[in-house]
């Protein structure tokens, strides 16, 4: 018999503390699909979620993060066109000057009124959940 389960993932929405505002890091995907996107990716084999966080952020935009808190899960079958993904969406911070590192083509610093259009994934409803619960301190919904 062959088991058919979900691949977890992490992202991390990163908010640089050290600049007015608060803006967050998204990356420019060097691998299909293209298109901006929260830094994440896989969780390794006997890895914590948390640890992942912190890996990914390590080598896709070059920081060391500090994890605040557990945002929320996003699990619909087709968030992730390559298969179906669960990501567990982790919010830190981070200071300094972020680079573009691992499977990241480019990286911009963005602010909740200049977020580009063309995100991956699902990221347009992990943001706007994102900057939701920023400006009014609500969390998504769970159904």
């Amino acid at each position: 018999m062959t088991y058919r389960n979900p691949v977890p993932t992490v992202d991390i929405i990163v908010e640089l503390v050290d600049r007015p505002h608060r803006p967050i890091i998204l990356i420019e995907r060097k691998n299909p699909p293209l298109g901006w996107a929260i830094p994440g990716g896989f969780v390794d084999y006997g890895e914590s979620v948390e640890t992942a966080a912190v890996r990914e952020a390590q080598e896709e935009i070059s920081l060391q993060v500090e994890l605040i808190e557990q945002f929320h899960v996003y699990s619909h079958p087709d968030r992730d066109p390559r298969q179906h993904t669960i990501s567990i969406v982790f919010l830190a911070i981070g200071k300094g000057e972020p680079q573009a590192a691992d499977d990241a083509k480019n990286l911009g610093i963005f602010h909740h009124w200049d977020i580009p259009a063309s995100l991956c994934f699902d990221h347009d409803i992990i943001l706007q959940d994102y900057f939701h619960y920023r400006h009014y301190g609500v969390r998504p919904r769970l159904i």
